[in-house]
């Protein structure tokens, strides 16, 4: 049995042996394959020339070397760019969409800013007038045993509150010195200061932003129906909180004004120089981050109540300077190199940031148009019968341009600069006013014809016979409906909206309980935003989180137009 054993490992350790040596035999017998099949040809690898017979290579001259083979074939190689056309079109549409921006944003900004100064000067015109007249109604109306009609109208109600807020604030404005802030602010380090304009300017949109609430809050607290259960705190709180946003805001753009004084009226111009670095700042924090076209809405019109205020600020700067030099026209074309520069520092970076933002983000030039269109409609929409809103209420919800601070602060510098003794007083006066009303008139007339060409052109005539949209909710009183509501009541695979929305006030008439046939569109009297929703529609999880309450609620729509999103928003105060 050993014997046995030991024959039959001897034997395996033969046949192992044995094939080793058939796989050496084998790898050896194809490399030389290998060797024999490669071609004998010269082969050319990225102008390397290579030649399989050792001594022709060893014998070759310095004229065939690799290196000037390659440095020719670089110098004579071409490629064709119609191989990729889609590319490079796409790359020369972005050209000549950056050299389309100046010219489509400055027309968006020229319109923008006449819609600014027709609010602005109707605060100045047309609003004593109207708060004439409104006293006049209320005076003389309960002599005439009228009482069945209505007091006053709401719209004269708004009238007399921004009356009395402005006299209110204009008075609290003397208790201000003027001369005592400038030398405090002058006062101070060149750092200090560029710390203090650029918080100066934060401030100013967060003021901007809650003033518009605080303003409509009173508007609606002391127009608001007695039929319904009293929801508020009252007028008179309302109207203190009003008359205190006024008087901070126009105390802020004051110091703003100082702080540009003191830029302008420096001997170096180091402080104007970095305050007007703090714009280029301001392409560093927006060109690189990712804007759909309705953010850069709320941008283009934050752009534009900033450079309208900026315009402001500078003439509040020079009739400061002009009266401490007793009005010496030559001292104006001293400002007018300063004025100048910051004005195109202005221009020049809201080019060049909205140029690189809709290079970035792939939008046309043709979305300001759009832009402009929309803001025509507010225009044109608020001169109707059914108007739900005043136009300058609109505009400062559009653009958070709130007017009245601004003008306050105006009427202040104005007042103590300029002194007129004598009976030249209501002269200059009288002559003022006519001059101011026929500009906000004749201003008035162009922006209602050129608005209602561009809604004509945007094919937006059909929206302004549409019902006005109702209140809607906030977010978080949508949640809270949300919450309490438990079983659903119409069909299953259709989603409603909070019960809240249905239940909100509207002198409309109001669409049946019921409806056969329940179609996916939006309804036409209820808005789909609030007022912390900007521009954007609900969540995919917040829309699965519905419930349906009925058949007759219809869908949600799943995208609003800019006219429809942002009727009640304040465009361009948001920091995302």
């Amino acid at each position: 049995m050993a014997d046995s054993v030991a024959a039959g490992l001897g034997e395996e350790k033969d046949t192992e042996t044995e094939d080793k040596e058939r796989e050496k035999l084998t790898g050896k017998s194809k490399i030389k394959a290998e060797k024999n099949s490669s071609p004998s040809e010269v082969t050319e690898t990225l102008g390397f020339y290579e030649r399989n017979a050792g001594k022709k290579g060893k014998q070759s001259s310095l004229s065939d070397l690799s290196l000037f083979r390659f440095i020719g074939t670089e110098l004579t190689r071409g490629y064709f760019l119609e191989h990729n056309e889609a590319k490079y079109t796409e790359r020369r549409e972005r050209v000549y969409t950056c050299l389309r921006i100046p010219r489509e944003l400055e027309k968006l900004m020229i319109f923008g800013f006449f819609l600014c100064l027709d609010a602005f000067l109707y605060v100045f015109t047309l609003l004593p007038l109207r708060v004439l007249l409104a006293l006049v109604r209320l005076l003389t109306l309960p002599c005439c045993g009228l009482s069945g009609s209505r007091l006053l109208q709401p719209a004269q109600v708004c009238d007399l509150l921004k009356g009395f807020i402005m006299i209110l604030c204009y008075s609290m404005m003397h208790y201000v010195d003027y001369s005592m802030m400038y030398h405090l602010i002058r006062g101070q380090s060149v750092i200090k200061l560029y710390i203090i304009y650029n918080m100066l300017e934060v401030a100013d949109r967060l003021f901007s932003s809650f003033g518009q609430d605080i303003l409509d809050a009173l508007y609606w607290t002391a127009t608001e129906p007695k039929k319904k259960k009293r929801a508020h705190i009252g007028v008179i709180p309302h109207f203190l909180m009003a008359v205190l946003y006024v008087f901070l805001h126009a105390i802020l753009i004051m110091v703003q004004a100082t702080t540009l004084n003191v830029a302008f009226n420096s001997h170096n111009k180091s402080l104007l120089t970095i305050m007007m670095s703090n714009n280029f700042v301001e392409i560093k924090g927006s060109v690189f981050k990712k804007f759909e076209k309705n953010n850069l809405f709320q941008m283009s019109n934050s752009d534009i109540k900033e450079r309208f205020t900026n315009y402001v600020l500078l003439l509040i700067v020079c009739l400061r300077n002009m009266e401490q030099f007793s009005w010496n026209p030559d001292h104006l074309w001293v400002l007018f190199p300063d004025v100048c520069m910051v004005i195109a520092s202005e221009i020049a970076v809201d080019i060049v940031k909205h140029a690189f933002i809709t290079k970035f983000n792939d939008i046309t030039a043709d979305v300001y148009s759009e832009y402009r269109a929309s803001l025509a409609f507010d225009l044109v929409s608020s001169r109707q019968k059914n108007a739900y809103t005043d136009y300058s209420d609109s505009v400062s919800r559009r653009m958070g341009f709130i007017p009245l601070p601004l003008a306050l602060l105006l009427i202040r510098v104005v007042t103590s600069s300029v002194r007129i003794q004598g009976s030249l007083v209501l002269v200059c006066l009288l002559l003022f006013y006519l001059g101011m009303i026929t500009l906000k008139v004749l201003n008035s007339i162009v922006l209602l014809g050129k608005s209602c060409l561009y809604v004509k052109e945007a094919n937006m005539e059909e929206k302004l016979f549409q019902t006005p949209p109702t209140a809607a909710p906030g977010r978080a009183s949508s949640k809270t409906n949300r919450s309490r509501s438990t079983a659903p009541t119409g069909n299953p695979a259709e989603e409603g909206v909070s019960p809240s929305i249905t239940s909100q006030p509207t002198h409309q008439a109001e669409s049946p309980a019921s409806s056969p046939d329940p179609s996916p569109g939006p309804a036409p009297g209820l808005p789909p935003s609030s007022s912390d929703q900007f521009l954007t529609t609900p969540d995919d999880s917040e829309e699965k989180d519905l419930p349906p309450d009925g058949a007759q609620l219809k869908h949600r729509a799943p995208k609003k137009d800019l006219l429809e999103i942002d009727r009640f928003t304040i465009c361009g105060n948001r920091i995302d």
